[in-house]
């Protein structure tokens, strides 16, 4: 009992920052733009959209796209939309290469950009907006207002969390990031599973926000995939404990962790 107590705070608190990294967007919005980052790199200047994604795939490293599923503004505002929708699975997952047919050019963008600007000359995070604060006037409340009516109609059309699989500029950086880290084989968090204790009540795969086959990836041995965001609903409404957050290597090391956890 107390068990499934700590898992419903966790999921409480989990939603509760995506709630609040939501409301504070406008006040954030610049900090995640992709149009900024060109023009400043168009002048030679790193600015703070530069600054947060270069963290982002520092971080995912270690933590893969746990930002995804506990800080992003933009995934806040998608799983509350996300109560609008009868059918709350995402349509045609495998179109989730859609968001770097997007990334790549953006990409090249980016770094055309500074190269035709000779190069990086200077670093001013609040390039474009004063004080720190996204919406200093009334005249930005439009772009706010367009992102959060983009989001909800993609969610509308496309199931939850439609904008992460097929529009996200923000999550390619953070998905390579843990390629890279479990090519390298470098330890860092991640969900781990005991395959024989799953009696197949797919519970996980119903209640996963980015809409994964959980039960599947279970049978299959790892849940490593690259559109896991580490929300953990699937270990809090699993009923039998198949799911817990582990900090190891990759996908080879889960099956000497599930068979020690066995042996203890």
């Amino acid at each position: 009992m107390g068990d499934n107590k700590t898992r419903s705070k966790r999921q409480k608190v989990r939603r509760g920052l995506l709630l609040a990294s939501f409301i504070l967007l406008p006040a954030t919005m610049f900090y995640f733009s992709p149009y900024l980052i060109i023009d400043g790199g168009s002048n030679g200047i790193i600015v703070a959209s530069f600054l947060v994604f270069s963290a982002l795939f520092l971080v995912s490293l270690v933590v893969g796209r746990l930002w995804c599923g506990w800080l992003c503004p933009m995934g806040g505002c998608q799983e509350y939309s996300a109560s609008l929708l009868r059918d709350k699975r995402a349509r045609g997952g495998r179109y989730n290469w859609i968001k770097f047919f997007i990334w790549v050019p953006w990409l090249a963008g980016i770094v055309f950009a500074f190269i035709k600007a000779g190069g990086i000359k200077s670093v001013q995070p609040f390039y474009h907006f004063d004080y720190g604060v996204t919406v200093a006037s009334w005249q930005n409340i439009p772009f706010v207002l367009a992102i959060v009516i983009l989001l909800v109609v993609l969610v509308v059309t496309t199931g939850r969390r439609g904008f992460c699989h097929y529009v996200c500029w923000i999550s390619p950086f953070m998905i390579v990031g843990r390629k890279i880290a479990s090519l390298a084989g470098l330890p860092g968090l991640r969900l781990t599973t005991d395959s024989e204790l799953c009696v197949d009540c797919k519970k996980c795969t119903k209640i996963c926000p980015m809409s994964l086959d959980v039960n599947l990836l279970v049978k299959n041995g790892s849940i490593e995939d690259s559109e896991c965001n580490l929300c953990g609903e699937c270990a809090d409404s699993c009923p039998k404990g198949v799911f817990s957050y582990n900090f190891c290597r990759p996908v080879r090391d889960e099956k000497k962790l599930s068979t020690s956890s066995k042996g203890e």
